[in-house]
């Protein structure tokens, strides 16, 4: 069976570098006719009869007290563990080592189930699919992997319409919103080849009403024609990558481009810096709606427009670990989440790789939704970098805070002792900016050697996106942090 289904996927895959070849010759209005032929077979997977509904029912949710949402998510839990253990070849196979070795453990205990890794995944996607389940009929999704190793994923077509109902109620609707409005993405598809250099760097995909903007082609001299592609396709609101929506903006700035007026900017991908939230909205007129979530669909979070992060509890139930422990509400830890939505593919205890901390229990929101909040999400776990006496450090988005005359920037660990940072300057940028930032580091880090890199635009990732830190240890380097810390 896993034989035949690579034998599958390898077909698929050449299937598609055949179809991506034949969309690169294609010119303009083709290509958007692509689009919209591709984006009515999303609409036909993402939507039907029973879209209304499932939104209501969502919205619904949000005024139910916490004891009622509590029981409802403990109901999910139990059915996606049971499920989980009955049916799934990757767990079955699980308990039944451990019943052959006397563990009696019970499944129906979230606490006795392992930690799960993305490798784990990685190394056998489909063995976490549902026997009751035809792959070869579920929604292929794969992340964009901006390691190298994608995840290969698969949603049924009730899981696809949960997720996009969840997305329309609480990504859209409380921004004023709907799948009926005009709206631009800036996301990681290669819509437009990277070689072009001439408008149009986007697509529009008549069947989402959507226009899809290439991220790669975000350069000063090209963001001019974006903003004249946002006036003539009567864009009404933004979704897209926090940096590109901001290059976006600081462009925009710079020209003095102050003739557009969006409802709403929803980001996601990355997280938003206050500089970025502050620029996105002043060139947009409009308020910014940061979002969490994965394809894995194990975790989700939209912002309200009190500026809290709620939780989506149809989505995953949620802890907060430390050293395999699970600590209270309120500490920062690493994400552990069981996935309640995506029951034909459930990822039980699946270590996301983000650190992040949550309100405590029972926090208010002033937006009236009893949802629970996270506090902040403090990035991934191997973008944590190190100081040489072994302590973490999680979050350094505060250097890049205040006045400090920089567009963009990324930290880059290379050695215990070394960070380089890659920054687009303002023209405001001096010596001192220079002094002050390598401070600013060195005031969190400690007595390390900062080598400033001035770049026109920070490197991506093949994906698009742009990573604000990334830790480059040697496996060796890691391992005496961990020794220090020991002692």
């Amino acid at each position: 069976m896993e034989k035949a289904i690579k034998v599958c996927g390898e077909r698929k895959q050449s299937v598609n570098l055949d179809l991506l070849t034949l969309y690169k010759i294609l010119p303009p209005s083709l290509r958007s006719i692509a689009a919209s032929v591709r984006g009515m077979y999303l609409r036909a997977w993402r939507y039907g009869s029973e879209t209304q509904r499932l939104v209501e029912e969502a919205l619904d949710r949000e005024s139910w007290s916490t004891e009622k949402l509590t029981a409802w998510q403990e109901e999910r839990l139990a059915h996606t563990l049971h499920r989980a253990a009955q049916t799934v070849p990757y767990y079955s196979e699980q308990w039944a080592r451990r019943r052959a070795q006397g563990d009696r453990a019970s499944w129906e205990y979230l606490e006795n189930w392992p930690i799960l890794t993305k490798d784990s995944v990685r190394c056998n996607p489909s063995a976490f699919v549902s026997k009751d389940c035809n792959i070869r009929k579920m929604f292929h999704e794969h992340t964009s992997g901006t390691t190298g190793t994608p995840l290969n994923l698969w949603w049924s077509r009730d899981t696809v319409r949960a997720w996009y109902a969840l997305f329309e109620a609480r990504c859209r609707r409380w921004h004023g919103v709907d799948r009926g409005n005009r709206w631009a993405i800036l996301g990681g598809q290669l819509v437009i080849p990277v070689e072009q250099r001439q408008p149009p760097f986007w697509v529009w995909n008549a069947a989402l009403n959507q226009l899809y903007m290439s991220s790669y082609h975000l350069s000063p001299e090209y963001i001019p024609y974006y903003f004249d592609a946002l006036k003539r396709y009567r864009i009404q609101y933004l979704y897209g990558y926090t940096s590109s929506l901001n290059a976006l903006a600081q462009e925009g700035a710079r020209r003095g481009r102050t003739d557009l007026d969006m409802l709403v900017a929803i980001t996601n991908a990355e997280p938003v810096y206050p500089s970025q939230r502050k620029s996105i909205s002043h060139i947009f007129q409009c308020p910014v709606s940061e979002t969490y979530g994965m394809a894995e669909l194990v975790a989700a979070a939209s912002e309200c427009k009190e500026g809290h992060l709620h939780l989506w509890p149809e989505v995953g139930w949620i802890e907060i670990m430390n050293e395999n422990k699970v600590i209270r509400d309120g500490l920062s830890g690493d994400l552990i989440c069981t996935g309640l939505l995506n029951i034909d593919m459930p990822l039980i205890r699946y270590h996301v790789g983000d650190r992040a901390v949550l309100e405590r229990a029972h926090a208010l929101c002033a937006c009236g939704r009893s949802l629970s909040m996270m506090a902040s999400v403090e990035g991934r776990v191997d973008d944590t970098l190190y100081t040489r006496d072994g302590k973490k450090v999680g979050r350094l988005d505060p250097v890049f805070k205040g006045d400090l005359p920089i567009k963009e920037a990324q930290i880059v660990q290379e050695t215990l002792g070394r960070i380089r940072v890659y920054y687009v300057p303002t023209n405001d940028f001096t010596l001192q900016s220079r002094h002050s930032l390598i401070n600013r580091i060195r005031e969190r880090m400690g007595d390390v050697d900062v080598i400033l890199k001035e770049v026109s635009q920070v490197p991506q990732e093949q994906n698009g996106k742009i990573r604000s830190v990334i830790c480059n240890l040697s496996e060796k380097e890691l391992s005496e942090c961990v020794r220090q810390k020991e002692c």
